[in-house]
This record gives structure tokens, C-alpha cells and sequence, in this order.
């Protein structure tokens, strides 16, 4: 199942540096690896914000749910989720 997230980051103003910097590094390791399980396809950062466009190739709602729960920035983060699905005008055979 293919979905749309658009991921928001709020991180508090409050948070010193060397954790906000800890944090980011721990978010970036865990979603390099499910970008190379093949999970999460695709990630595009939203010029001029702290967001992102990403898609997600999983096998359930529950398991993308799994996965963003346990992003590291999740509890600052405020989440779009859109489910996806072939269109039938598409000139593509497959997800390319």
C-alpha cells in the first residue's frame, strides 16, 4: 500500500541545541534505514519549512502507523497521511 505523509516539525524553542542536534541525527539513522528496506520510497524536503513530503510503501495502515509512531521527532511533528492508489488515466504499469 502506497501512501502520501506530509510530516510537520515543531520542535519547542526551549530545547537546547545538543539535544535538538541529538534528536535530528537519531531521526535521520532511522529513516535511512527504512529508506533502504525499501519503506519508505521517497523524500522530499518543502523548501523554505521544517516539513517533508514522503511515500511510503508498507503492507497496512497498522504497519505505517508502527512506523511513524516510532520516528524519533514523532512527538513533534504533526502528520498528513493520505492513502494512495493507481489511477486509472495512468500510463504506468507499475509504481515508477
Amino acid at each position: 500500500m502506497l501512501f502520501h505523509v506530509r510530516m510537520n516539525v515543531h520542535l519547542p524553542p526551549s530545547m537546547p541545541k545538543a539535544d535538538a542536534e541529538a534528536l535530528k541525527a537519531t531521526e535521520k539513522a532511522f529513516s535511512q534505514e527504512l529508506q533502504a528496506s525499501g519503506k519508505w520510497r521517497h523524500l522530499w524536503r518543502i523548501a523554505g519549512q521544517y516539513s517533508n513530503i514522503s511515500l511510503f510503501d508498507v503492507e497496512s495502515v497498522e504497519e505505517l502507523h508502527q512506523l511513524l509512531s516510532a520516528l524519533p521527532l514523532f512527538p513533534y511533528m504533526t502528520l498528513e497521511v493520505m492513502p494512495l492508489c493507481r489511477h486509472p488515466s495512468s500510463i504506468r504499469d507499475d509504481d515508477s
